[in-house]
């Protein structure tokens, strides 16, 4: 699909971004040099998926959303699919928090529904207490019912967080560490991700274990193949490099464009010729098409439940009829061709066969070391803190 020409300077690539295009274009793709497993069992395994919960998703810093869901001071987004009730706020000097969605009065949550809402001041709709975007109580009605009561510690309670490279994490555990979040937002950066705008978000329900999803994103080897009908033809068959920030993974896939002669400095020229993608634990995917960008966050349900919701992040906004018709095809495209009815329906397959018991352990081939590294680095999660 032909790019739109946009308005941005030209940005240039991080050292490790390049060293990883240099290698595809070297010929230097990543390959493992013999087979391996992984049990069946960390899929299909309610009491594994339990202990992943405790040890990842209820201590790691994870990604909710980009910046672009709040563009503006003074909105707000609830946020439930982490299982407790999140709220979302940028404040009047466009400072992001993460709060939890609930009154510090009787308990009542503040702010109902998904979407998110020009609000700067939060009113509980139980009793009015007000507070505002940054998390102070505001006022409340009859003061003098409450006698002694000192406002200055009854404000939202907040989590930790931290805003990076377009991209807004927190972590339900206080004293977390943001240093790998900002190493990869040195990344995103370079993706000027954290000027883009939102064009699209849907959020799908998959019915298989998040980290089948996850493998999809691990490894090259399906792409010409489940893909063959959609962007498959774009890529070179096995054609990958890759590399470690923290415990997340970032890889670069090599495209059917030439590389030779094309100036890799150059962040647009780059993204022409290879595709980078971001495995980001717990379960998040960056996704960088050659004009646009995709990110999607997992968040698990249970063993065999996944919600995955995918933001499409666009340069501007659309100025002409002809630039909209682009983006929606675009969309169109990825989340429903690509996302949805491949990688997505590859992953339910795969956990409809795995909960058969037929296959005790999953074979991967030498293209396929993501997988095993990304399956490691649970291990390591998992092991941490036993």
């Amino acid at each position: 699909m032909e790019a739109i020409d946009t308005k941005h300077p030209a940005r240039r690539p991080t050292d490790g971004m390049l060293a990883l295009a240099r290698a595809i274009a070297e010929g230097q793709s990543r390959a493992e040099a013999c087979v391996s497993e992984v049990p069946a069992s960390v899929y299909t395994e309610p009491g594994y998926f339990a202990r992943e919960k405790a040890a990842i998703y209820e201590r790691m810093p994870q990604i909710l959303c980009p910046s672009a869901l709040l563009p503006e001071p003074g909105m707000a987004v609830p946020h439930d699919a982490t299982g407790r009730p999140l709220l979302i706020t940028r404040d009047g000097e466009g400072k992001a928090h993460v709060f939890l969605n609930v009154c510090r009065h009787r308990g009542t949550r503040l702010v109902e529904g998904g979407e998110a809402v020009c609000q700067k001041r939060l009113v509980c709709p139980y009793h009015a207490w007000t507070y505002s975007v940054d998390g102070r109580l505001l006022a409340l009605p009859r003061p003098d019912t409450f006698p002694g009561l000192d406002k200055d510690t009854m404000g939202l309670i907040e989590l930790p967080s931290r805003e990076t490279g377009g991209l807004i994490w927190f972590c339900p555990r206080e004293g977390a560490d943001f240093s790998d979040a900002e190493r990869l937002g040195e990344d995103f950066d370079a993706l000027g991700m954290g000027e883009h705008v939102l064009f699209r978000r849907k959020t799908h329900e998959v019915a298989a274990n998040w980290k089948l999803i996850m493998d999809a994103f691990l490894e090259s080897y399906h792409v010409t193949r489940l893909h063959a009908q959609t962007i498959g033809p774009f890529f070179k068959d096995g054609v990958t490099s890759g590399d470690m920030v923290g415990p997340h993974a970032r890889s670069a896939v090599g495209r059917l464009e030439e590389m030779e002669g094309v100036d890799l400095t150059d962040m647009a020229a780059l993204r022409r010729v290879v595709t980078f993608a971001y495995q980001l634990i717990p379960g998040a995917l960056i996704i960088p098409s050659p004009d646009y960008v995709n990110v999607m966050v997992m968040m698990p349900q249970a063993h065999d439940r996944t919600l995955v919701e995918d933001f499409m992040l666009i340069p501007e906004p659309p100025a002409t009829d002809k630039a909209r018709d682009h983006w929606e095809r675009s969309w169109a495209l990825l989340d429903g061709g690509v996302f949805a009815n491949e990688d997505f329906r590859a992953a339910e397959l795969g956990q409809q066969g795995l909960s058969t018991g037929a296959v005790p352990s999953l074979t991967l081939g030498t293209l396929e070391g993501g997988i095993r590294r990304f399956h490691e680095t649970v291990e390591e999660a998992l092991r941490a803190v036993n």
